[in-house]
């Protein structure tokens, strides 16, 4: 289940290249990174549950917020929660 979720979520990410800004693909890269660490986490726990994978993704994002600027945050969160809200 974790791993279908987590293909699901990339397969869009990448659905989106072709017409996507630069501060779009910069977005979905940086998703791509925390979303598979997260699924691979809950792997590697036996964890299946779609909502703990959500909830350690978004977890994961604010751990890292001071990696990025106030508007590239709002930009990684805005892709995040169109991701979730599209399946």
């Amino acid at each position: 289940m974790i791993i279908e979720f987590e293909e699901q979520l990339l397969e869009l990410i990448d659905a989106r290249i072709s017409s996507a800004s630069d501060d779009e693909l910069f977005a979905g890269g940086y998703l791509r990174g925390h979303i598979s660490l997260s699924a691979a986490a809950c792997e590697e726990e036996g964890i299946n549950d779609i909502e703990l994978l959500k909830q350690r993704i978004q977890a994961s994002l604010e751990a890292a917020r001071s990696e990025l600027t106030p508007a590239d945050r709002t930009i990684v969160n805005d892709l995040w929660v169109e991701l979730v809200n599209n399946l």
